[in-house]
Order: structure tokens, then sequence, then C-alpha cells
């Protein structure tokens, strides 16, 4: 019995030391700021192979310069495209990673895939529990029996080097510059008062600028070989009379007092060139051929402890919930970015960070955006959801998207318009978010009195009041693009150019559009467009006709020379025609698009097709056309809506697809064929 307890306890202890022991998951580096997960299961049954290997194909080979390629079915690399693939970027001041790590079903098949695309000459590296390549100076691959990891790696000076560089840099050409001055300044009075004796002439000084001049034009020797000969001449005549000959009348540069003197004889052109190439650029050459190698070895080192890492792991990513917070299982690809750390961690945030007000900016920019991507049958759908980082900014943002509905605006959407953006959000909110995002914005040497002057404004001004003046309800109508003729003055020159003005015309795009917004204060309006057209000075552009408002410019030069304006039922327009207010028949397509624009917060439509047709005056040449008509033939219509769930703000954007493509993803690998191929045609057809 005794035994039997302590071989268990043995055992426990064991099995203890073993999972202590065991392999950890690899952390993901603190300063990932993008991160990706592509669901292979879902997208590898989406794929045409056999469309998708042919295009690759084209474009591999295009890029080699080479008639064939060793690869023809990009769906055997060996690599399991119905797993999932998951990549991530992390960025510093001084190193830019790309990760991307890969399930390998067949070994032997990546490897010879490997060998393909790797460059002729660079040796495989076996370590002990994988092997790896670079396949180029910044791109390197390794893999072992289940797993392969692809890493583009960049490194350069730190910003703040770089930054530090610049100012002792800034600093010390200012020094120059005064000490510069100073001794200009100095040399200038002196040589007013005190007249200078004149210096013996500097021949030995004057024997290396000839020496100099030599070396450039050596550069161009068959050219130059008669003015070297004679530059020759001067410096043996300087070296034995200490003086440059005395000019003769009638003389000629060959012409000297002195001896007779060697001229050396210019190398041909079969001799070797190498005498004739500047020590300095190849020292310089040297120098650069130098730090590359010491850069490629910091790159090497980089990526072999990354893999070392993972590869001594067990081979699975740890990767923190805040990231995944948003994933949806469902979806295609998932993408997370940390937009705070993208752009306040680079160089715009080094010099935001210069600027008393920066960090303000900073603030507005520290947030997580999340992406689902979904390819379906008919459409491309992508949510997008975003979430500031400070819980109180958030609250702020969302607050905002919480404005009453306003069906009136709705009407002026229809089916025959190119699009629409439409806003129902809580205009009073501002105030709480500019608030909070100035709370949010750190240490500055500002923050108490901008804190200060912001409660002053919430006391002073009735911010109630003010949102009444435009609560938040607005809407953005393009009706369509209509074509005018414009004239604008060219210049021409004759043959002495001479400059002549020429009146020419020409045929542009005018958008013609409706924009609305909501008011609970239509005086104020009225009292506004009053004065316009009423003042002294305004009154010349602007004017009452009727029931509208008017500003027109001098000259209908412009592309939009005429604007219409006109407070009625609450609801302040700006149109670029009178018809703008005029209600259209709405299909039951447009009657759901109302209801979209009065139950979001924000929404909208675009029809790409429709904006294609009035830009088409656009395109001139038969190239551009054909163009043309590819894409319009193939785009289809792009909707979103947007609102506050929970603590974010989701934004949900579908882009429907108008041809016979067996999915929206093969629907862009179609279309880019079709481009491409039409590209490649107009190429090879003839000029005549």
């Amino acid at each position: 019995m005794k035994s039997i307890t302590q071989k268990t306890q043995i055992i426990i202890l064991f099995l203890t030391f073993s999972l202590a022991f065991a392999q950890q998951r690899m952390k993901m580096p603190a300063d990932v700021l993008f991160y990706m997960e592509i669901n292979g299961q879902q997208l590898g049954k989406k794929i045409n192979w056999q469309k998708f290997n042919p295009i690759l194909q084209e474009v591999t080979k295009k890029e080699k310069g080479k008639e064939k390629t060793s690869w023809t079915d990009y769906s055997k690399t060996g690599i399991k495209y119905d797993a999932p693939q998951y990549h991530y970027a992390s960025f510093n001041d001084s190193v830019q990673v790309y990760s991307a790590h890969f399930i390998v079903d067949n070994k032997d098949k990546f490897q010879e895939f490997i060998n393909s695309v790797k460059k002729d000459g660079l040796e495989v590296s076996t370590k002990r529990n994988y092997s790896y390549v670079n396949l180029d100076d910044d791109v390197f691959v390794a893999w072992n029996g289940s797993r392969a990891v692809l890493k583009m790696i960049s490194y350069e000076k730190p910003y703040k080097e770089k930054w530090e560089d610049m100012t002792v840099a800034d600093s010390a050409s200012a020094v120059i510059d005064s000490v510069a001055s100073a001794v200009v300044d100095s040399v200038a009075v002196d040589s007013a008062s005190i007249e200078e004796p004149e210096k013996p002439f500097g021949y030995k000084e004057e024997i290396n600028y000839l020496k100099d001049d030599i070396k450039y034009l050596k550069e161009s020797i068959k050219d130059n070989n008669a003015e070297i000969q004679r530059i020759q001449k001067d410096i043996k005549y300087l070296e034995k009379h200490h003086e440059y000959p005395k000019e003769k009348k009638g003389a000629t540069d060959e012409n000297y007092s002195g001896d007779t003197i060697e001229v050396e004889p210019a190398p041909g052109p079969e001799e070797d060139r190498e005498d004739l190439q500047i020590p300095e650029y190849d020292d310089f050459k040297k120098e650069m051929d130098s730090l590359k190698i010491e850069k490629f070895k910091v790159l090497k080192k980089l990526a072999e402890e990354s893999f070392d890492q993972y590869f001594n792991s067990n081979l699975e990513l740890d990767v923190p919930k805040e990231m995944t917070a948003f994933r949806d299982a469902g979806s295609d690809v998932f993408v997370y970015t940390d937009y705070g750390s993208l752009v306040n961690n680079g160089a715009y945030g080094k010099m935001m960070r210069q600027y008393e007000f920066g960090n303000l900016f900073n603030s507005v920019y520290n947030s997580n955006s999340s992406y689902n991507l979904y390819f379906d049958k008919d459409k491309v759908k992508l949510v997008n959801s975003y979430q500031h980082k400070n819980p109180e900014v958030q609250k702020s943002f969302s607050e905002i998207y919480k404005g009453k509905k306003n069906k009136k605006l709705a009407r002026l959407i229809n089916d025959k318009s190119i699009g629409y953006y439409a806003m129902n959000v809580d205009g009073s909110k501002y105030f709480d978010m500019m608030y909070a995002l100035m709370k949010n914005a750190g240490d500055s040497g500002y923050q108490k009195e901008t804190e200060l002057i912001m409660e002053t404004v919430k006391i002073v001004l009735d911010e109630k009041a003010i949102a009444k003046i435009a609560p938040g309800n607005g809407i953005f109508v393009l009706n369509e693009l209509k074509s005018k003729t414009v004239e604008y003055t060219d210049y021409e020159y004759d043959d002495d150019y001479n400059e002549k003005e020429v009146k020419k015309t020409k045929e542009v795009v005018v958008p013609d559009f409706t924009f609305a917004f909501a008011t609970e204060n239509p005086g104020y309006w009225n009292r506004i467009f009053d004065l316009l057209a009423t003042n002294k000075k305004t009154s010349k552009h602007f004017s009452r006709n009727g029931n509208f408002y008017t500003f027109k410019e001098d000259k209908e030069t412009g592309f939009m020379d005429q604007l219409y304006f006109m407070v009625r039922d609450n609801i302040v327009y700006v149109m670029s025609s009178e018809n703008g207010l005029e209600v259209k028949n709405q299909s039951d397509k447009s009657k759901i698009w109302m209801k979209e624009s009065s139950k979001y917060p924000a929404s909208g439509r675009f029809d790409i097709q429709k904006l294609l047709v009035g830009l088409e005056k656009e395109f001139k040449s038969t190239s551009e056309r054909k163009m043309l008509n590819l894409v319009r033939k193939n785009v289809g219509e792009v909707n979103f809506k947007s609102e506050s769930k929970g603590d974010k703000i989701e934004t949900e954007i579908n882009y429907s697809i108008k041809n016979a493509s067996e999915n929206s993803l093969m629907y862009f690998f179609d279309l880019f064929d079709e481009i491409y191929k039409l590209q490649e045609t107009d190429k090879k057809q003839p000029v005549l």
C-alpha cells in the first residue's frame, strides 16, 4: 500500500513538472497594430482554382519576365488552404514586421514551391526543428512538417533619433550661419578701413585645382582630350616658372616660351576603364555595400529569433482577447487594427507632440477598429466595429448616435438618383464629445485652461438652444451629373515666345444635388438669408427671387456658378437647381431606402453604374472608353448603415455585384482578369 502511494505521488509530481515545463503558446508582440484571420474553411470553398491559377500564373510570369513559370497549380503548394491563416504586423520606431502563419499539409510540396520562388543560389538553412530561407533581402520564410511562417522585415533609424538629428542639424546650421555672417561682416568692415597687402601667387594651390579639373574631364575623355593636354602643359609651366606664360599678341594656347612638354597620351577605348573611375565614388560604393550587408545581418538575426520563439512553442498564437472581441466566427476574413498606435506611434504622432494642442489630435485617433468581411453569393459585406479606447469618449460618441428621426428629409430620395447620404444624430452632444476628448488628451501646457473654457462655454451658452438651429438631421442627394460648356483662358506662344491669350470652351461635368437639414429655429436661417440679400457687399451675388434665395457668380465660368436656398416646413434647403424640391415618383425600392434613412443615425447608397454614365464624357480615348464600358458593365451598388450598439459604433457596408460570377470573391478575380486582358490587347495593337 505504501509503495502504491509513493508511485502515485511520483506520477503526480511528474505530471506537475510536465505541465509546468510544457511548451507555451506563442505570445503576440506587444507592438502589434494589425491582426487578421482568414477563414480558410469557408474561403476554400469559394475559390475556383481553375480560373484563379491561369490569372496568377500570367501575373507571375510578367513580374519575373519569363515566358513560362515553374508553377502551374497554386492550390497544390503544400499549404492547407481550407485551414485558418493568421497575419499580423508589429511596428515600432526602428523595426516593422509583417508576419503570416500557414498550416502545411505537404512538406515536400511546400519546399518544392519555395525552391521555385526563391532566388537561384540561395541555400536553405536547417535548424533543430525547422528550415528557413530568405526569398529576398527583407523576406524570410520558415517551415517544419506542419507549419510555415512568412516574415517581411524592415529596419531603419528610429524616428526619435531622426527628430533629434534634424534639431541638431538645424541648430548647427543656425550657429554656422551666424558665425559666417559675423565673419563676413568683420571682413567687410576691415577691408573698408584697411587695405590688405597683395598676397603672393599660390601656384601650388592652383596646381591642385587644375588636377581636380582633370579628374572631372576624364569622365568624358574623348570629347575633352584636347582640353586635358592644354591643362597638363599649364601644370608643367607652373612647376617650372611659378606663373602662367605671358600672352603675346597673335599667340595661341599652344605657343609657350618654355621647353617642350611631354603630353600623356589619352587612354584608348580598348584600355581598362577602371583607371578612370573616381576613387571617392569607389569608397562610397564599398561603404554602401557594407551597410547593406550589415542591415541584412540585422534583419536575418531578427527573423531567426522570431522563428526560434515560434517553433519552440506549441505552434499556437496567444491572441489578446481585446483583438478578437468583435470577431464573427461566420465571417470569411476578420481584421483588427489599433488605429491609435498606427497613427500616434509613427512620424505623425511624433510630429503632433511638438505642438501645444497636438495631444488633442492624438486623443481623437486613440481607437480600435474591427472588420468582419463576408463574400456572399450576390454581394460583399463588410461590418466595421469602432471603439474608442477611453470609455468616457466612447460613451460621448454613442450619445451622438442617439438623435431624433426626421421622415421629411426622406422624401428627397428616389430610385433615379445616383446616391444619398443621410444623418440623424444628436447635435447637442457634440459639446460633451469635445469636452471628453479634451480631458482624454493627456497632460499638456493648456489642459487646465482648455477644460475651464469648455466648462464656461457650457454654462454661458445653451447647447440645447444652439442645437435647435441644426439638431443633427440632414441629407445630401446626388440627383444626376449634367454636362455644361464653360469658357476658360488658355495661352499660346508664337515662334518668338510672345504670349497670347486665347478664349476656349470645354465640356465639364456638373453635379445636380440637393442638400437639406432640419431646424427648430427657421427664423434664424431666414434672417441670415435676408441679411445676405440686403447687405451692400454680399447682395452683389446673393439675392431673393420669389421663394428662393439665389447665389450667383458674375460670370458663368465655374462648375457651380449658381445655388438656390430656401427655408420651408422647418427644413433648410441648398440646391443646385430650382427643381431640387420636386417630388419624384418613388418605387418600392426607394421606399425601403427612405425607411433606412429615417431609422439609422447614418446611412446611404451610391450607384456606381449611374455615376460612370454621368462621367462618360470625361473618357476621351478609345482605350479609356473600352475600360469605362468594361467597368460599367460589372460595377454594382454600395449601401451602408451605421448605428450605436452597446460600447461600439457598428457600420455595415454592402457592395452588390452585377455579373455571372460564382460568388462575390470570384467576381473580383473575373473583373481583374478582364481588365488585364483588355490592357494587354491595347498594348499589342499596332500604331497606324
